[in-house]
């Protein structure tokens, strides 16, 4: 049964109960509770006169009741176990070392006098009950040591076994009381000062115009209370499930340098509060920097740095992973329940906040994300034609057929015949079709059966491939997202569906870089976007585009309506209606106003 000594407080402290967090996952409960009790009840008595100790351990020892009394279990053992030491220097030194429930100090030992030898014991504990042991003569100072700290006091000359048992039984529930009501005053406070920060951060949210700007001032926010040491906001690298910093805020000291934190369950450093909260989706707390076993990896840095509980908040929106929100405090199981649940909330506000930044930097820039990929065995007899040679073959537009994918292209500096041998002798493409023949290069298309499930899913999940490469024994090619999507997620797809993917870059473009008219950032060129993305139906988009690739709108006709129809899996006059709605689209955009 204890609750007094530091030691034992932070060992109880770091036992973590699980609860159910939402989605039916598990995340650390952080209900703060009270030290629970052993069985046995153990007394630390300094005194040192040795008649009055063996009264004291007599009585203690003759009794039945006071075990009881204390413990709430049945099989709490009925003899008090005590610790004597007659000297002030090895009662603190036992109190250090061993976990006491109550302690019963004589204030005149020899090396300690009066009042301060109660003001020196209570500095070790403020937690710990302690019963002043004092002569006839001395009553006014017991009553001292009462205003001074002290639950209780006992005349030694007029002590008897039942005062004796009810002093200390008295004096360990109120101690328990008072605790429990400075751990619901701490909790309140806390809880107080954590709304504070959430409406400013809410604030924050609605006079910020960058994201960037808005992940700096909360973390800026947290850290400003004495309540929290350190925060900082972290993202998933999309190539490597590294977790890196976006902004940080508090006493850092090189920590984020120090350490590696990863999203990937299967990695040591992926199994700690950061990374679990990202898989989860919910908040996971370390209650114990010191003793919990998921915080090993970062131990020694978190303690050098003064971090004894951290709280790792996801940033999610629907199904857009744009973060964590990492906060650290200067004492152990600074996170409670009521805590977790506004932070939580403070990690929603954030998410949403962060599409609403999004979706209006959306409406006015042509952004997008590109994230470039290699195939290590995508047509690899096309891919041998540049082993030697500097030739490349680049491929401008892919479109879904019901069956295939159709690909438009050119290629330079390779002859004719080396390219259709290297068709012939590939497996994963159909058939070829020569569109222009010049000098230097020519313009083609290639039927592509094995590689329309892998482009279907690309497009099903949000995303386009804007282009792809074959070059220096290399076959690249580039996926375009909108601004915001998660880009972790299309990674992951691609590499589910071809084990020889390579993820290699991300970069931010405005589409209007890449649009040689160079109207690509006009009006006019982004309403011509909107009615390609948003008004063509998949079958209409395909038409036209596919027309416009093979050639139809050029004089003389480099493709048939014919052999466009046949390479789409459609009826001509399906295929000509499918290409007149369209363009009829595309004027009404261009010239109905």
């Amino acid at each position: 049964m204890t609750e007094s000594n530091p030691e034992n407080e932070r060992r109880n402290q770091s036992e973590s109960e699980t609860t159910t967090g939402s989605g039916g996952r598990d995340k650390l409960d952080t209900t703060t509770a009270i030290p629970e009790q052993s069985e046995t009840l153990r007394a630390l008595l300094i005194e040192d006169n040795p008649g009055d100790a063996r009264l004291i351990e007599e009585m203690l020892r003759d009794t039945e009741e006071l075990a009881q009394r204390v413990s709430s279990s049945e099989s709490a053992e009925q003899t008090p176990e005590i610790i004597r030491e007659s000297r002030l220097a090895d009662g603190l030194e036992t109190f250090e070392q061993s976990a006491v429930d109550v302690v019963l100090l004589d204030l005149n030992l020899p090396d300690s006098q009066g009042l301060e030898t109660l003001e020196t014991v209570s500095e070790a504990s403020d937690t710990t009950p302690i019963v002043v042991l004092t002569g006839l003569r001395d009553q006014q100072v017991g009553i001292q040591a009462i205003q001074q700290g002290a639950q209780d006091f006992l005349v030694k000359d007029e002590v008897t076994s039942e005062l004796l048992v009810r002093t200390i039984h008295h004096a360990i529930e109120r101690a328990r009381q008072e605790h429990e009501r400075r751990r619901q005053r701490e909790q309140l406070e806390a809880i107080n000062r954590l709304n504070d920060i959430g409406h400013d951060i809410i604030h924050a949210v609605i006079t910020t115009e960058t994201r960037a700007e808005l992940e700096q001032r909360v973390c800026d926010r947290l850290t400003a209370s004495d309540g929290y040491r350190f925060a900082w906001i972290g993202e998933v690298n999309p190539g490597s499930d590294d977790i890196v910093p976006k902004a940080a805020a508090g006493v850092e000291n090189g920590y984020l340098e120090a350490v590696e934190i990863s999203a990937d369950e299967g990695e040591p450093t992926g199994q700690g509060p950061a990374g679990t909260a990202i898989r989860t989706g919910t908040v996971q707390v370390a209650n114990n920097v010191d003793s919990d076993p998921e915080f090993e990896p970062w131990r020694e840095e978190a303690e050098s740095r003064g971090y004894r509980s951290s709280a790792s908040i996801p940033i999610i929106h629907e199904d857009l992973i744009y973060g964590v929100l990492n906060v650290y405090s200067s004492s152990p199981r600074a996170f409670t329940a009521p805590e977790t649940q506004i932070l939580a909330r403070i990690g929603d506000t954030i998410a949403h906040a962060i599409t609403a930044i999004e979706r209006r930097d959306a409406l006015v820039s042509d952004a997008v994300i590109e994230l470039e990929f290699r195939l290590e065995e995508m047509v690899p007899e096309l891919v041998a034609l540049t082993d030697t040679e500097s030739w490349t073959i680049s491929i401008k537009q892919l479109i879904r057929g019901d069956e295939a994918l159709l690909a438009y292209g050119t290629a330079q500096d390779i002859s004719q015949e080396a390219f259709e041998e290297a068709i012939e002798r590939s497996e994963g493409v159909t058939a070829v079709r020569f569109l222009s023949v010049k000098r230097d290069e020519f313009e083609f298309e290639l039927v592509i059966p094995a590689a329309a499930s892998l482009f279907e899913a690309i497009a099903t999940h949000g995303g386009r491939v804007e282009s792809a490469t074959i070059a220096d024994s290399e076959f690249r090619f580039v996926v375009e997202l909108p601004r915001g999507r998660d880009t972790r997620q299309m990674i992951e797809l691609i590499k589910d569906h071809r084990d020889d993917a390579t993820y290699l870059a991300q970069r931010t473009t405005e589409r209007s870089e890449r649009d040689d008219s160079g109207s690509g950032g006009s009006g006019a060129g982004r309403r011509m976007m909107g009615v390609l993305e948003d008004d063509l139906t998949e079958k209409q988009r395909a038409a036209l585009e596919t027309a416009y690739f093979a050639g139809y709108f050029d004089w003389p006709r480099e493709s048939t309506g014919e052999e466009i129809a046949d390479r789409l899996g459609i009826a001509p006059a399906t295929f000509n209606q499918h290409l007149r709605t369209a363009e009829r689209k595309f004027f009404d955009s261009a010239l109905g106003e």
